[in-house]
């Protein structure tokens, strides 16, 4: 099964910029999206052979999440027990073997003024997760906005304090990783460097390829000897991020 995942910052924006050719020329099974920055109906998808399911914030033309599968789910629940869904950052996809989570996490922001929040949202969703992997396999995946280790990061040392890559937040992907989870993209290549998934619009970091990893596809650890490939398709263009794809043999 192949799965890709994509924070397109603003899919109306990214639609302009070749999205559907790549949706479509990768066929895959299931693609997550998130910073759609749109609410459902604002533009027209055309996908015969997909389900669409959205979480739109609230507030329009921001945050935001999208499920586009060829198999519909048995269920579709946003958000993680009632909580975090004005945002609309968690679309979890139910199927016969496994759940989906399509995660948008919320970034710090400057001098870590949401830290408070996002350590809220991480404990809730490892607890939400955690519920579900006693039931079944869980795939996570989505813009986990943290770079979880200095590889996997262009700069550590001048960053160390900065969203995205502080202690807290880091220590809370630990936490998710030790309750039972694995990083496909490390499992596969535990050494690699100059794997990064985001790069700022400034000072042509794309270009140098000054970037961060903070696109991810977690799995539950029954998963990891499943995992087929991993992929940042930085090939891509189109968003400040690029696409991460997964195959597994499930």
């Amino acid at each position: 099964m192949k799965m890709i995942s994509w924070n397109v910052n603003g899919l109306r924006a990214c639609l302009d910029k070749g999205f559907m050719d790549f949706f479509n020329a990768e066929d895959a099974d299931i693609f997550c999206l998130q910073e759609t920055k749109m609410q459902e109906g604002q533009a027209v998808l055309e996908m015969p052979n997909h389900h669409q399911y959205w979480n739109s914030a609230i507030k329009k033309g921001y945050s935001g999440t999208a499920v586009f599968t060829k198999k519909q789910p048995i269920s579709v629940i946003k958000g993680i027990n009632g909580k975090h869904d004005d945002e609309g950052r968690v679309i979890t996809c139910e199927y016969d073997n496994f759940y989906l989570l399509c995660i948008y996490s919320p970034n710090s922001q400057d001098e870590l003024k949401r830290l408070d929040y996002r350590c809220e949202f991480e404990d809730d969703l490892r607890a939400y997760v955690s519920k579900l992997k006693a039931k079944k396999s869980v795939i996570m995946c989505g813009d986990l906005n943290v770079a979880h280790n200095e590889i996997d990061l262009k700069n550590p040392k001048t960053n160390r304090k900065n969203a995205g890559f502080s202690d807290e937040e880091r220590a809370k992907f630990g936490e998710l990783l030790d309750a039972g989870f694995t990083d496909s993209f490390r499992h596969l290549y535990p050494d690699l460097e100059g794997a990064y998934s985001w790069w700022s619009y400034r000072f042509k970091a794309r270009e140098k390829n000054a970037g961060w990893r903070i696109d991810y596809f977690v799995v539950s650890d029954d998963l990891k000897d499943k995992i087929k490939k991993a992929e940042i398709r930085s090939d891509i263009f189109g968003s400040d991020h690029c696409p991460v794809m997964i195959e597994l043999d499930i």
